[in-house]
């Protein structure tokens, strides 16, 4: 059984206007177990917080840093903690 944790990742590159918060939502999704958001930054990045099994949240963060992501990704930044609840599913913001 895995642990729960809590990933916040930055990705950059050419994530906005590209469908990139639908797919993140949409893979999460698929994921399963998650619960959190993706929004637009006002800089150009997409913030993601992913909360559930840390298995699950490693596979989202295998998925931002992958080829199969709309736009390009440049790179993404990640720091892990542990959950701290309230959120009701996986959102766009």
């Amino acid at each position: 059984m895995s642990e729960d944790a809590r990933l916040v990742a930055w990705v950059r590159g050419h994530v906005q206007g590209v469908g990139f918060r639908w797919f993140t939502r949409a893979k999460a999704l698929e994921i399963g177990g998650l619960s959190g958001f993706a929004l637009n930054l006002e800089d150009g990045r997409v913030q993601v917080v992913a909360e559930g099994a840390r298995n699950g949240c490693e596979a989202l963060l295998d998925w931002l840093q992958g080829d199969d992501t709309p736009g390009r990704v440049d790179g993404v930044t990640e720091i892990w903690d542990t959950p701290r609840g309230g959120y009701d599913g996986f959102a766009m913001r």
